[in-house]
């Protein structure tokens, strides 16, 4: 792949294009959204004891144990080491992210295609669907959407799977709006009214030539709506919906665990699932806020204008004695000798 093609990838396109403070906060984001990923992703390597890990071959971890080299970030009130709970909860964290906006891009983006395109009975429907859904609280129906699809169960992949179903939901009327908006005035367009001309089906004109042209901003709603999941998920997890320990770690359940040890003076337990939660919501905020100002043109001008400016010649102002009248005038000569002589040859 030639260095054009690297410079065009997803990313490596809009970095290039920051400057200044929009290039120091995008790199601040993807450094941490990165960190979350490879810690999730490396898991079971990283971490010293599995989520649900009480004993080793030393005996008991103990409950609420200090800081100590066995266990560098202490254990929960119920024997856990939070190290182990808090790089588990990051790959519980991706899996519902990973689950929860894909397929609320993938419904979201299909109705709002369809609402947009056909119009009608058909897209009243829709909009009045998706205006309820997104009128109503979304972290209480996302709780109301979790106790439905687990029926109580507490599996792992059970509750991943509710948590990121129930998120779906709530982020759908947000996909829907995006591309229903793109759709409509796309389909205006002189391009789409040429494929009618020509013979094109239905089909072909809204997959190739509307859907592919309404789907742009899609990637930015989709950095702003990760860091809306993992607060969704975490205030599941807080309020009791989420996933039990023995199932898998969740930093919203371990949150309020820790709320009586935090009256008791033992910060270790709340500190660091809290902290891992505002590091990724921070992530990606970032990210998303800093692709979504790129997508801005005037960004881009800016750029532009900032590239091209380069250093201006230096030249100063001296007098050239002027024998004939005996009096002294003032010239401007270029501090480069180069540029005198070719102003001079221009000159002749």
């Amino acid at each position: 792949m030639t260095v054009k093609k690297w410079h065009n990838l997803p990313l490596i396109k809009q970095y290039r294009m920051s400057v200044g403070w929009q290039r120091f906060m995008l790199t601040v984001g993807l450094a941490l959204v990165g960190l979350f990923v490879f810690v999730a992703l490396f898991a079971p390597l990283l971490a010293p004891y599995s989520h649900n890990q009480l004993s080793n071959e030393n005996g008991s971890f103990g409950s609420l144990s200090a800081p100590s080299i066995a266990h560098p970030l202490g254990t929960t009130i119920a024997g856990y080491d939070v190290l182990s709970r808090v790089i588990w909860g990051s790959r519980t964290a991706l899996f519902v992210i990973v689950i929860a906006v894909l397929a609320s891009i993938f419904i979201g983006s299909l109705l709002g295609l369809i609402s947009g395109y056909i119009g009608g009975v058909i897209d009243r429907v829709l909009v009045m669907i998706s205006d309820a859904v997104y009128a109503f609280p979304s972290l209480l129906l996302a709780i109301v959407l979790s106790i439905m699809i687990s029926g109580g169960q507490s599996s792992m992949w059970g509750g991943i799977l509710a948590a990121g179903f129930s998120i779906t939901v709530v982020f759908i009327p947000q996909y829907f709006r995006v591309v229903r908006s793109e759709v409509v005035r796309i389909k205006a367009e002189a391009f789409v009214e040429s494929a009618r001309v020509v013979g094109a089906s239905h089909m072909r004109i809204m997959f190739r030539h509307v859907f592919r042209n309404s789907t742009r901003s899609l990637p930015l709603v989709f950095t702003l709506n990760a860091s809306e999941a993992i607060l969704t998920l975490a205030g599941l997890g807080f309020l009791g919906f989420g996933i039990e320990p023995n199932s898998a770690s969740e930093w919203g359940y371990d949150l309020n665990k820790s709320l009586s040890d935090v009256t008791n003076g033992v910060w270790w337990t709340a500190l660091w699932p809290g902290l891992a939660i505002v590091l990724v919501v921070v992530g990606l905020t970032l990210t998303g806020e800093s692709l979504n100002d790129l997508a801005d043109p005037r960004l881009r001008s800016r750029r532009r204008a900032v590239a091209g400016s380069g250093t201006v010649a230096n030249t100063s102002v001296v007098t050239i004695p002027d024998v004939a009248a005996g009096s002294v005038t003032v010239g401007e000569v270029a501090a480069d000798p180069k540029e005198a002589g070719t102003s001079e040859g221009g000159a002749r």
